[in-house]
């Protein structure tokens, strides 16, 4: 399992959240191949039974869905309790779900905020923490995947909910990834810079184009990168050499430049 190679079918379960559409679509299809029965979750109920259907179909794998919204007070409890009502053993969790903002925080609704770090934060933290439990109390061990991103290199105007938050992920990850290795389970933490999904609300056109050019990753592409790192037990995973090599620029970008691209782009925040 370690080097993501096949298991025996149905006997070991992965959810993933955020799972109906984009990287976490592609993660559930690379696990659904590799022999894992699939729980799905996020909040848009239709998407989650198009992919829950197709996966029965391609693979032949059992699978568990979950209409949720993980951007509230309470939603990784909910999320466990459905898990043991159900009695879904999570040996894989994924926590993909992820909104985007790009806005100034003074123009920025405070329920956006409160949801983003709800979403990227709260329901991250305390999911790794009840299921991570439950890993550890059946003695086998486990793998946690926490979706993070490039942008917490770059703090820049707009930004500054957005990377704080995927911060957070990566720097819980890697400490709690310490805390549970006795126990036998893995934690990652994935920063990709741009994927061609709807996160960011570019059109089919501008993603396609994107890929093309190489600025973008195709989703499947950042799934199978981000599986093999937890698999290999990485803590931290930069998808993409080219992108590990500009971490040093994002850092060190002067301020009259921060300031010039931020009149350039003001009329873009939303």
């Amino acid at each position: 399992m370690r080097n993501g190679k096949s298991i025996e079918k149905g006997s070991r379960t992965a959810l993933v959240t955020g799972g109906g559409s984009g990287i976490g679509r592609c993660m559930a299809r690379r696990l659904a191949a590799l022999g894992y029965d699939l729980a799905l979750a996020g909040s848009d109920a239709e998407r989650l039974a198009e992919t829950a259907a197709e996966l029965r179909s391609r693979y032949g794998t059992d699978v568990h869905t979950l209409a949720l919204d993980l951007a509230t007070d309470g939603a990784a409890e909910r999320l466990c309790r459905w898990a043991d009502e159900e009695s879904i053993e999570i040996d894989v969790l994924i926590n993909n779900a992820g909104t985007f903002s790009f806005r100034d925080i003074l123009s920025t609704p405070p329920e956006r905020i409160r949801r983003m770090l709800y979403l990227h934060d709260m329901t991250v933290a305390l999911t790794c923490r009840l299921l991570g439990e439950r890993m550890a109390a059946r003695g086998r061990g486990g793998y946690i995947l926490n979706m993070a991103s490039y942008s917490l290199w770059m703090p820049f105007p707009g930004l500054a909910l957005y990377s704080a938050s995927k911060a957070f992920v990566r720097s819980f990850s890697v400490a709690f990834a310490r805390e549970v290795r006795e126990a036998g389970i893995r934690v990652t933490a994935v920063c990709p810079a741009g994927v061609a999904t709807d996160l960011y609300g570019l059109p089919a056109k501008l993603q396609r184009l994107g890929v093309r050019l190489g600025v973008l990753l195709t989703p499947d592409s950042c799934a199978r990168r981000a599986l093999r790192a937890m698999w290999r037990g990485r803590r931290c995973c930069v998808p993409g050499w080219w992108n590990r090599l500009f971490i040093p620029l994002c850092l060190t970008i002067p301020a009259p430049l921060l300031r010039l691209a931020r009149k350039r782009t003001m009329k873009l925040q939303r």
